[in-house]
């Protein structure tokens, strides 16, 4: 085997270090431009996720903004709505309270938590009904006292109009109105009507509901005749549609037979005697004003409401 020459063994060395060290520069090259890409990459992506997160603080800052508007302007709403009923009345101060602490809920709430933020949205939608069954409710109460109203004055006229023309029929008119007056018929006071659940308690939530009790007192009277006496409830509801419990009660009112609701007999003495009629078997429960009315086979006794939620 020829000896290579030292010098160009020196020479081919060197040129093998050198080829080397271009190639070793040239990979550090081609690492540093792909380390530098990656991390302008990386910046962009963190760049724009700042941007996004920003921009989506900013838009549930806005929603919840935006809810607390709707808020204010429903409390603004429940504050102007009034009306002539107690029992409606009651009902309006439930809710604003229930307004007013909702507003204390969502302006402690943080913007970014989302899920209260959607729970407090629902909970303004139930309200807003609430609110539009209030004014549903409160509508139909004024127009029936306004029907009442004018039916009552046009039964006037013609009543006066009739005694002009017919003498006789006045004083039938009058003869009917001194048997109602007569001493002998029982009356009844503190008619009350209330709703009752599974748990055997008192609730105003009509899908809660599984019976009515409707409770009242029979006023002494020494001039009542003694031994059983009946007392049917009529219950309508909101439609006016009378509710039956199945057992296909009726009695006599008047000239006519009319069905009842459910009825009670007791022992009348004279001496006034409390009792309590319940409701059952009605299969559903709808919101809105229920009407009692207490019949005897006297006549009406009297009548109350009940309203359901």
């Amino acid at each position: 085997m020829e000896r290579e020459d030292p010098l160009q063994r020196i020479e081919r060395e060197e040129r093998e270090r050198a080829e080397r060290r271009a190639g070793g520069t040239k990979r550090q090259l081609v690492i540093i431009a792909v380390l530098a890409a990656a991390a302008l990459i990386l910046g962009a992506l963190l760049l724009t996720n700042g941007l996004s997160h920003r921009q989506l603080v900013t838009e549930l800052q806005i929603e919840k903004q935006d809810l607390q508007s709707q808020i204010e302007a429903l409390r603004c709403d429940y504050d102007s709505l009034y009306s002539d009923y107690e029992f409606i009345n009651s009902q309006l101060d439930s809710s604003r309270e229930e307004i007013a602490q909702l507003v204390e809920r969502v302006k402690s709430v943080s913007a970014t938590n989302r899920s209260k933020i959607r729970q407090y949205e629902k909970e303004l939608g139930t309200l807003r009904t609430i609110m539009r069954s209030y004014i549903v409710q409160i509508d139909s109460l004024n127009n029936l006292n306004h029907k009442l109203t004018a039916e009552a004055a046009s039964a006037r006229k013609e009543a006066r109009e009739t005694r002009e023309r017919n003498t006789e029929l006045e004083a039938q008119v009058e003869d009917l109105s001194g048997q109602v007056a007569v001493g002998s018929m029982v009356k009844a006071r503190g008619i009350k009507a209330a709703a009752y659940n599974q748990a055997d308690k008192v609730t105003d939530k009509s899908n809660r509901v599984v019976r009515l009790l409707v409770n009242l007192s029979l006023v002494e009277n020494s001039l009542a005749q003694r031994g059983d006496m009946t007392v049917y409830l009529r219950v309508t509801d909101p439609a006016g549609n009378l509710l039956k419990d199945g057992n296909n009660i009726r009695f006599k009112f008047g000239e006519e037979t009319v069905d009842a609701t459910a009825a009670r007999t007791v022992d009348y003495e004279g001496s006034e005697v409390d009792l309590g009629i319940y409701v059952n078997n009605i299969p559903e429960y709808v919101k809105g004003i229920y009407t009692v009315q207490v019949y005897s086979a006297q006549g009406l006794l009297g009548t109350t409401e009940l309203m359901l939620r």
